[in-house]
């Protein structure tokens, strides 16, 4: 396994690229959101691994009125990936404004659900032709995500299935599993061959691994019992400190055996 960061979340007080050169050079890969207004030249020159970057600007993917605008803005940002070598661009099943669902709905049909596997078939398609993959991202929405239809781990994995492309993943975000669902080790072992990359943060509070309910040692194990060799990403804030938010994340992935896992190299 590999291990990212979030630039988004931690060293906030910093300039970005300030914040993804100290998580590159503590030996972690980055992750980061909306890709537009960055300094891409910058970001290139801090020799860091991209793991993931958001995949879409506008649109629902259940939706058939803008599913269109989902692959379109997603082609659009396919550029942005190749030049920093992103390889998973981070889809959700709504359009997010400042994280919150642009046209709010709660209940869902099974039109959304043909929209949501054939507009993840086109960005299948569209993976394919430029070798990236689309990974679409469970959330919670009893906290943060309301109004997000087809959004829990459960309804997220039916729809990557049922696409069946290579190119479209899971991007399995273990803190709004905890939220939503729980049960999070039998999640990881169902989701396994679907998976795309993990994510993780604690509950309550969304800070680093340590601070809260979930057994992320246990989920460590699990996951490599189970033969994941992908990557974690902490998508999480820092509790206190930045650096020893980082280290208490690589502590909670790093078994007594250390050749199970890395934080360097291409995720």
């Amino acid at each position: 396994m590999r291990l990212a960061v979030c630039a988004e979340m931690v060293f906030t007080e910093l300039p970005f690229v300030e914040r993804v050169r100290r998580i590159h050079d503590a030996g972690f890969g980055v992750e980061m959101w909306d890709s537009r207004g960055k300094d891409l030249a910058a970001l290139k020159a801090t020799d860091a691994v991209f793991s993931s970057m958001t995949g879409y600007t506008s649109g629902s993917l259940v939706d058939p009125d803008t599913a269109d605008d989902v692959v379109r803005t997603a082609e659009s940002l396919v550029p942005t990936a190749l030049e920093l070598g992103v390889s998973r661009m981070v889809v959700h099943s709504a359009e997010l404004i400042d994280g919150h669902a642009a046209r709010p709905v709660y209940r869902s049909t099974g039109r959304m659900w043909s929209t949501g596997v054939r507009t993840l078939e086109r960005l299948g398609v569209l993976g394919e032709k430029y070798g990236v993959t689309f990974c679409l991202e469970n959330l919670n929405t009893v906290l943060d995500h309301p109004g997000i239809p087809l959004a829990r781990a459960k309804d997220t994995l039916a729809l990557v299935e049922a696409a069946g492309h290579p190119n479209v993943k899971l991007m399995l975000d273990l803190y709004h599993a905890q939220l939503g669902e729980g049960n999070l080790i039998e999640l990881v072992r169902t989701a396994l061959p679907h998976i795309g990359e993990v994510q993780v943060a604690d509950v309550p509070g969304r800070c680093e691994p340590g601070t809260g309910e979930i057994n992320y040692a246990a989920v460590a194990k699990a996951l490599a019992d189970a033969g994941y060799e992908g990557t974690v990403g902490m998508e999480a804030w820092a509790s206190g400190d930045d650096a020893e938010a980082l280290a208490a994340f690589r502590a909670a992935f790093t078994p007594q055996d250390t050749t199970t896992f890395s934080t360097e190299g291409t995720p």
